[in-house]
């Protein structure tokens, strides 16, 4: 079965014009992502709902942000999502009251970056993250979604220790394979054998290892980073792969519009 591209776009307030973009891109369906913050202020679920339909473009998740977070491998721990302490529970009111809304769009995924896992299990950060993480997925479950895990922020075989800890059926992963370079984490070959089934979403994205100082490995055009698409795509495929191949390119302006059409060149083979 050949795999449908995506495309992963930031909402804004002018809603039509975010998927009049993924529309002149020739793409049929996209990860649509804001922070829960911007959505429960400025967002009307109906009117997103409206504006993907009058376009033609199917909405297969949206990615939860937060506000005050950091991607990077320095600031990133104290600040990303739910493992950060200073921010867990208003997290969690927060992503149920995005969940709900998600609902009203008629979206059955939600994907997020839960932040830096720790490896050991008995460190305090996991074992008081874990329920904390257990609740927002079981809020997802009443509203029929499936939670996805971002990758990149631990190590692969942590994350899939998490999901066997929640013991939640309506979880999966969303694998970046740029993420797990750019945080210096795994190969992506190596993740996709550790992951095989919980894949459910997938970004195409590029990327190059950081050096030992930096704070994060530096983000590139698909087919010019570390990922080897080639042998990744059909991998994914062999262990039973079937959703889109949502290209993500974190640059602004004419050159990312470039980019995705050079990704969805470059890609199409593979498919």
């Amino acid at each position: 079965m050949k795999l449908k591209f995506g495309l992963i776009v930031n909402i804004t307030e002018d809603i039509a014009e975010s998927f009049k973009k993924i529309k002149e891109l020739g793409i049929a369906t996209c990860q649509v992502s804001c922070t829960a913050e911007f959505m429960i202020d400025k967002m009307r679920p109906k009117e997103i709902k409206k504006a993907a339909k009058d376009f033609g473009v199917e909405m297969s998740a949206f990615f939860l942000l937060f506000e005050n977070q950091i991607f990077n491998r320095k600031d990133g721990p104290a600040t990303m999502g739910f493992i950060a302490e200073k921010y867990r529970d208003k997290r969690l009111e927060l992503a149920n009251k995005f969940s709900d809304m998600v609902y009203d769009m008629g979206v059955k995924s939600i994907i997020s970056h839960v932040g830096f896992i720790p490896d050991d299990p008995k460190n305090r950060l996991y074992t008081d993250f874990l329920p904390v993480m257990k609740k927002f997925i079981e809020h997802c479950k009443k509203n029929g979604q499936t939670f996805c895990f971002e990758t990149g922020q631990e190590l692969p075989s942590t994350l899939k220790r998490t999901i066997k800890d929640i013991g939640l059926k309506n979880v999966g992963i969303n694998l970046d394979p740029a993420n797990l370079i750019l945080y210096g984490m795994a190969h992506p070959l190596d993740a996709v054998e550790i992951f095989g089934e919980y894949v459910i979403g997938f970004h195409a994205k590029d990327g190059l290892w950081p050096n030992r100082n930096e704070g994060l490995g530096i983000e590139v055009a698909v087919g010019e980073g570390n990922v080897n698409f080639p042998l990744l795509v059909p991998k994914l495929k062999a262990k039973g792969f079937s959703g889109p191949i949502t290209i993500e390119r974190e640059i602004t302006g004419e050159q990312q519009k470039i980019d995705i059409l050079k990704a969805k060149e470059f890609l199409e083979p593979f498919l």
